[in-house]
């Protein structure tokens, strides 16, 4: 599994503690140095189940500059939203598993850590 992590986060932290505690297998991946791409964005939202606007830090000064919270949500916008995530990785939620099964989490709670574990 991978995590994509800023080590500035809290939340971030404490699924490392969750996943190191549990002897999980993982690669950490610092999204804000090592961005993703768009494809890499879309392959992550697919395995999520999720919507890119889903997955956006609508409260960031990024955002807010961007204006993302009048940014329509709609498949014809989606695009927009992915390359505005691929262009500015601070506005991506975090922390993100990828699960060994092919899913994926946002790890935001130790329950969903948990989740991505039993995968």
């Amino acid at each position: 599994m991978e995590i994509w992590i800023n080590p500035a986060c809290s939340k971030c932290r404490s699924a490392l503690t969750l996943l190191d505690a549990e002897g999980a297998d993982y690669t950490v991946r610092r999204y804000l140095q090592d961005v993703p791409s768009e494809d890499e964005i879309r392959d992550v939202l697919e395995r999520l189940g999720l919507e890119p606007w889903d997955i956006t830090r609508t409260q960031e000064a990024d955002a807010k500059e961007l204006g993302l919270k009048e940014w329509p949500r709609d498949a014809g916008s989606r695009d927009r939203w992915i390359t505005a995530l691929a262009g500015h990785p601070k506005l991506i939620q975090r922390p993100i598993i990828t699960a060994d099964d092919g899913t994926a989490v946002v790890g935001r709670t130790d329950e969903a850590v948990r989740d991505a574990l039993s995968r």
